[in-house]
C-alpha cells in the first residue's frame, strides 16, 4: 500500500535541501511511498538580531516542531545543533542520519587563510564560539557578527563587504557550494559546535509507524556521538550565549567515544579544555562526566565573563 508522508522544514534553502536528502534516503527504503515538504518560517529566519542575543530555545525549530506536535506533519528535519536539549515530552529525535563533516571553513574573495589575513581585516561569523577561535588564530582581525542564510553570508564575502566569513562545511557541501571554500579548519584546534554537521529528525513518540521507518536511516555511531555532545551541554546548562566547542569521535574498533571540549574567556587569557574517553554504549554518561569535570575546573567563571560581553557587537 502506498503511503503519503508530510515533512516539515524551515524555509531556508539549506533546510529544504536537508529535508530533501532525508526524503531521498526514505524513498530508497520505501520507493512506492510519497513525501510532501511543507516550508515553515521560524523565529530565527525573520528576527534580524545576532543569534547570540536571542533566547536559543525555539529559535530555528519551534514552529517546525509545533507542526509535528499538532499532527500537521509526520516529521521535521533540523540541523541538530539548532535543537534545544529539552524537547516537548511528546516529541523526540527519532533518527540521526550519518553525520557530515563537522569542520568550520573559511570563505574569502582574497583566497587567504585566517592566519595570513592582514591586520584589521573584517571577518564575519554568526557564532561566538567561532569568533573567539578566529581571534585566537589571528588577534589582529576585526570579527563582526553576520546574519542571513548561507548564500547571503557567502556573497557578503565574495562581494567585498567582508574580507572573509567562517561557516560550517556541512552546509556548503549540502548546497553544492564547496568550491568557494578557501580553508578547512582542523577540528582538533578549531572545535565545532556540539552537533555540528549532523541532522536530526523529530517525530511524535506515538507515531510508531513513522518512527519505525525513520529509524531505518539511523546511523548509530553518529547518534552516539551527538548524544555525548548534547549530554555535555545539558550538564553545563549551555546554549548559544556561551561559546563551547565540542566534538565526540567514535572508534568502531575500540568501541569507545572520545569527547573533546574547549571554552575560552572573552580576552582569550583563560581557557579550559579537556578530552575524555568512554564506552560507546553509554555516550550520555560520557557527556555528563565531562560536564562535571568542566564545572569542577571553573567553566562557570568563563561563562560569567561572556554573559557580560554579549551586547558589545554591532550587526552587519
Amino acid at each position: 500500500m502506498t503511503m503519503k508522508y508530510v515533512a516539515a522544514s524551515r524555509g531556508s534553502k539549506l533546510a529544504l535541501r536537508q529535508t530533501g536528502l532525508v526524503i531521498d534516503e526514505l524513498t530508497g527504503i520505501r520507493p512506492t511511498d510519497q513525501f510532501e515538504i511543507i516550508s515553515i518560517k521560524t523565529k530565527g529566519d525573520v528576527d534580524p538580531r545576532p543569534l547570540f542575543s536571542m533566547d536559543r530555545k525555539g529559535l530555528f525549530e519551534k514552529e517546525v516542531n509545533d507542526s509535528v506536535l499538532n499532527r500537521h506533519a509526520d516529521f521535521g528535519v533540523h540541523s541538530l545543533k539548532d535543537i534545544p536539549t529539552d524537547l516537548h515530552p511528546d516529541l523526540f529525535i527519532a533518527a540521526v542520519p550519518k553525520r557530515a563533516k563537522p569542520n568550520d571553513v573559511v570563505v574569502s574573495k582574497k583566497k587567504v587563510k585566517l592566519a595570513t589575513l592582514t591586520k584589521g581585516s573584517k571577518v564575519g561569523t554568526s557564532s561566538l564560539r567561532r569568533a573567539i577561535q578566529i581571534l585566537q588564530r589571528n588577534p589582529s582581525l576585526d570579527v563582526v557578527p553576520i546574519r542571513g542564510n548561507v548564500e547571503t553570508r557567502i556573497n557578503k564575502s565574495l562581494n567585498g563587504i567582508f574580507d572573509a566569513v567562517v561557516l560550517a562545511e556541512a552546509g556548503l557541501i549540502r548546497l553544492g557550494m564547496q568550491d568557494v571554500i578557501v580553508e578547512r579548519l582542523d577540528v582538533r584546534n578549531f572545535l565545532p559546535a556540539p552537533g555540528q554537521g549532523a541532522m536530526a529528525i523529530i517525530c511524535r513518540r506515538d507515531n510508531l509507524k513513522m518512527v519505525t521507518l525513520l529509524q531505518k536511516i539511523e546511523h548509530k555511531p553518529s547518534r552516539r556521538c551527538v548524544e555525548a555532545e548534547r549530554a555535555l551541554m545539558r550538564g553545563i546548562n549551555a546554549g548559544c550565549r556561551f561559546p563551547v566547542g565540542a566534538l565526540a569521535e567514535h572508534s568502531n574498533q575500540a568501541k569507545t567515544i572520545q569527547l573533546s571540549v574547549k571554552a575560552m574567556s572573552t580576552d582569550r587569557k583563560k581557557s579550559i579544555k579537556m578530552k575524555l574517553t568512554g564506552k560507546a554504549s553509554n555516550p550520555t554518561q560520557l557527556g555528563y562526566e565531562a560536564s562535571r569535570w568542566l564545572i569542577q575546573n571553573g567553566i562557570e567563571d568563563i561563562a560569567s565573563g561572556w554573559r557580560d560581553a554579549l551586547n558589545s557587537w554591532n550587526i552587519i
